[in-house]
């Protein structure tokens, strides 16, 4: 059993690893899979079939009996609680398993008879009747109570909270009521409480209009749309809550340039967004899903799918993207420059004989899978172009004898000879992106350094090719040489990115 996955379940449950690695193996080694089960059946010790209590809280008292299924764990008892006798058997584990998801799928009915099958009624319609209209709309009857019964919504839980009266005030501050938001499921215990704040969506950077809505408002303030579509089921879709959407960088830069929305795939809020961005949301192999729309032409300029960096690593993708576009009018954002590099797959007719042999020994492995489609590649990576940018960077023609006929300039005057020495991670600390056409730089910066720390190090420690080149560091549209003696924190540049363009020495 793979241990980062047992890890992972131990991590968001609390658990112990043998409980851990019980739900492991239940769920085939899928770690998401094992946490619902895990919350669905109450932390059970499935070695004994024991189950903990489902609420309200359990009675202070214990059976004597050990094996029983009605023998409650309090998740709250940690290690502390006695160890149980093992069962005599294995049929014994399994029947009282079974019995347990009877009473979870039917309910607790007596003497253990399933509910009986609801009763349907039907009408003929007659000869007078309008047939069609009647046809359609006990057509449309049907199909709404099938769905009713064979697929209920998610109730609410930890990984299923929905937005409450309470959450939106007139005041504008967020106070959810978390106990109504999670339908009960936070009050179960202390750790059922801790999960639940921890895994909470951001309420209070998320719009709450429809997707119409949030473009006319980020027309008006010149804010992009950032959006995130959920799947409460995938467990990466709920990290993200916990990560990245509470990170403290990652809040303020949203806040200050973007209009935040978050939608469950379902909803239909998510509609429009769906059916013109992400006409395969069904499919939970596209999950995480997060993208950049612009208000103004409604395109989307900038997606993450599948995988979502660290709360570090987005944050300056997000300050990078910040520099590369803007909403003012004037202003020219990147447009493609090549086209997308996803392979189309050849037809039959177009297949050598070892072709058709690979795709068929192929199909054959994944027999039971179910085809994935291939991932929208991300339109910003259409703008970059490589040998653009390698062009963008010629080395500037310095006098031989390194002498400058020109007179001095703010940036001749910052010295080359003072290399720069990483300080440890710690507080008081902060990393810096330094993009450049041939790659990045993350350099650590103590926040109190001023932002000439970041010349100097590119000065005596110049980019492979680039010796004695004049170049500019622009961040959020603006040269930072006019911020040179400000701190890096006072520049915004925590935690920021900061991008390096070569003066051509033709200008």
């Amino acid at each position: 059993m793979d241990d980062e996955a047992i890890s992972q379940i131990v991590a968001v449950t609390g658990c112990n690893p043998d409980i851990a690695r019980q739900y492991a193996q239940l769920a085939d080694g899928d770690p998401n899979q094992a946490v619902q089960l895990f919350f669905e059946n109450g932390g059970a010790d499935l070695s004994t079939g024991t189950s903990a209590p489902p609420p309200p809280p359990p009675p202070s008292f214990r059976p004597a009996a050990a094996g029983n299924s009605s023998d409650p764990i309090n998740v709250d008892d940690d290690d502390s609680a006695p160890s149980r006798p093992h069962q005599s058997s294995n049929f014994e584990d399994d029947e009282a398993m079974a019995r347990r998801l009877q009473e979870e799928a039917y309910g607790d009915q007596e003497q253990g008879v399933r509910a009986p099958i609801a009763r349907h009624a039907e009408t003929l319609a007659g000869p007078g009747a309008d047939m069609m209209d009647d046809f359609e709309d006990a057509m449309q009857a049907r199909m709404q109570a099938f769905r009713q019964r064979h697929q209920p919504q998610a109730q609410r839980g930890i990984f299923n909270q929905r937005e409450t009266s309470a959450i939106w005030t007139d005041e504008g501050e967020p106070q959810p009521d978390l106990a109504e938001a999670t339908g009960g499921a936070s009050e179960q215990s202390a750790r059922s409480n801790m999960l639940a704040r921890l895994f909470q969506p951001p309420w209070d950077l998320m719009f709450t209009g429809s997707w119409e809505e949030a473009r006319d408002e980020g027309k008006e303030g010149k804010k992009w749309l950032l959006i995130n579509i959920q799947d409460g089921s995938i467990f990466d879709c709920q990290a993200l809550n916990r990560d990245l959407w509470k990170n403290d960088g990652v809040v303020d830069t949203i806040k200050e340039n973007f209009i935040f929305l978050q939608y469950s795939k379902d909803d239909p809020r998510a509609s429009d967004y769906n059916s013109f961005y992400f006409q395969n949301h069904d499919n939970p192999d596209q999950y995480p899903h997060v993208a950049i729309v612009d208000p103004r032409t409604g395109e989307q300029v900038k997606l993450w799918s599948r995988k979502i960096p660290t709360s570090s690593d987005f944050l300056m993708q997000l300050h990078e993207f910040l520099d590369r576009y803007s909403l003012d009018n004037n202003a020219r954002n990147p447009v493609a420059k090549r086209k997308s590099e996803v392979k189309k797959e050849k037809s039959v007719h177009e297949m050598t004989e070892e072709e058709m042999l690979e795709r068929a020994l192929q199909a054959s492995l994944a027999s039971e899978a179910v085809e994935k489609p291939s991932t929208k590649e991300d339109p910003d990576d259409l703008t970059r172009s490589i040998g653009d940018m390698r062009n963008q960077g010629e080395a500037m023609d310095i006098d031989q004898n390194g002498n400058v006929a020109k007179e001095p300039t703010p940036f001749s005057l910052i010295s080359s000879d003072q290399p720069h020495v990483q300080p440890e991670a710690g507080e008081g600390i902060t990393r810096v992106q330094i993009k450049h056409a041939g790659g990045r730089i993350i350099r650590r910066f103590a926040q109190n350094d001023p932002v000439q720390r970041i010349y100097e190090f590119l000065k005596a420690e110049p980019i492979e090719g680039k010796d004695g080149a004049e170049f500019e560091l622009i961040s959020m549209n603006k040269n930072l040489l006019e911020s040179r003696h400000e701190t890096i924190e006072a520049a915004g540049l925590k935690n920021g990115t900061v991008m390096v363009e070569f003066v051509d020495s033709a200008e």
